[in-house]
């Protein structure tokens, strides 16, 4: 058993699965339906994503393990996710700019995903690029609407930075596992600090520097938040333990 594919794996699956629980709050609640139905979409999007992932690290595991249990019955500590996935989605501006931050990470890192050595791993994030080649275009383009919008829209931009951007430095931070499937995340952070750089400048928004960055959720330390994102997602199959549909 590769214990460092199966954590990967998983971290690749947990990052998914909670932005897709998060966006997924916004459903009949968007400022407009057809963007309702936008962000509704990424999150079923991100939850196929996770589905392939948990399905192969089920497989990885063996034994009885399955994608539910990987996703319902594992307690925080125990998911991988990074800490900018689980923050609140605040406003609109904040959802956008997170979904932002993390599809053009997402983007860049299957673009070298595409080409890993385990065929599956490889073959799950070619399927998933030409989804995350879609939240890119559509987040860039708010980020750019409402940086570059009202008055009132700007600042909830600025604002929206104050809140995400330090939790953007741990994307690329790589964990033990990481490193032993053999990233080399400089590169990643440099096309990703580029392509937020051009964006932040059609937006009019100024890129933070000198932020200290937030870590730990790679390792399982999370904020306060995802607690209570996985009492929510949980709560079915832990009231009506082994449910099926």
């Amino acid at each position: 058993m590769n214990s460092s594919l199966i954590d990967y794996t998983l971290h690749l699956a947990d990052n998914a699965l909670i932005l897709a629980q998060r966006n997924a709050e916004w459903c009949g609640h968007g400022p407009i339906l057809e963007q309702d139905i936008a962000i509704t979409n990424i999150s079923l999007d991100l939850l196929g994503q996770a589905r392939n992932f948990y399905q192969y690290a089920a497989q990885l595991m063996g034994g009885d393990t399955d994608e539910d249990k990987l996703a319902y019955l594992r307690t925080e500590r125990e998911f991988k996710n990074c800490l900018l996935v689980e923050q609140p989605n605040a406003d609109w501006g904040q959802t956008i700019l997170r979904q932002f931050f993390f599809s053009t990470y997402q983007y860049l890192l299957y673009e070298k995903l595409e080409h890993h050595k385990d065929e599956q791993i490889s073959a799950i994030a070619v399927k998933s690029l030409k989804e995350v080649t879609y939240h890119l275009r559509w987040s860039s383009e708010w980020v750019i609407r409402l940086g570059d919008g009202t008055e009132e829209s700007h600042q909830r931009m600025l604002k929206a930075i104050d809140e995400l951007w330090r939790y953007t430095g741990e994307l690329f931070i790589p964990a033990d596992y990481e490193k032993e499937c053999g990233f080399d995340m400089q590169p990643l952070k440099d096309e990703w600090m580029k392509k937020a750089t051009a964006v932040f400048e059609e937006a009019t928004l100024p890129v933070p520097q000198k932020v200290f960055m937030q870590t730990g959720g790679k390792t399982g330390v999370h904020t306060e938040h995802l607690g209570y994102i996985l009492t929510e997602l949980q709560y079915l199959q832990r009231t009506y333990p082994n449910a099926t549909w």
